[in-house]
């Protein structure tokens, strides 16, 4: 088989003090699962792994399943292969006029059908703000900051457990790291 790279985006884990989860653990538990050259950015359940082509969401359901099982956390787990999180990174129409990246959100679609509940949003003046779609995100540039932001906060309430979100700079450090050579396993 054919080994990819992968992300996992971790929702709602390490924000406040709710679902407090160590990435040495999260690591750990990945690994466990078979995955290999594991590795965390930042300190909110972003993970970039190697493993055989398979798919994403068999991927997802076991991750999100051994959380529960091994550190008593519930939370939903998103994995795309690197091909799809480039996709994601190319359909982004908000760029030119996101100055700030860190204020630029995405929302990963968990669902693609999603994208029709979130269409007339996507029609709606937001002033200053402004969102757009693609086929497995929705991308949303707050220029007031994340928190004070009326789209995300309609587009997370449209969403719920539907989607999670980072913000640009974080997704392309995980895009980055996808791109970087793998590990060497001692003694291979």
């Amino acid at each position: 088989m054919t080994s990819q790279r992968y992300i996992a985006l971790i929702r709602g884990i390490n924000v406040g003090r709710a679902k407090r989860v160590a990435m040495a653990d999260l690591r750990a538990l990945v690994a466990e699962l078979g995955f290999r050259d594991v590795r965390s950015v930042l300190n909110s359940g972003n993970l970039v792994f190697t493993a055989d082509a398979a798919a994403p969401g068999a991927f997802a359901a076991a991750i999100e399943e051994q959380l529960v099982l091994k550190l008593g956390v519930a939370a939903r787990v998103m994995v795309l292969g690197s091909a799809d999180l480039a996709a994601v990174l190319a359909e982004n129409t908000l760029l030119e006029q996101a100055v700030d990246h860190a204020r630029l959100l995405v929302f990963v679609l968990g669902d693609t059908a999603m994208r029709a509940a979130i269409a007339p949003l996507c029609e709606r003046s937001w002033g200053a703000e402004a969102l757009a779609v693609g086929q497995r995100a929705a991308y949303v540039w707050c220029p007031d900051g994340v928190l004070a932001s009326a789209a995300a906060t309609a587009l997370g309430r449209q969403l719920g457990d539907n989607t999670t979100a980072r913000n640009w700079t974080t997704l392309c450090k995980l895009y980055a790291l996808c791109n970087e050579p793998a590990a060497v396993a001692p003694g291979a």
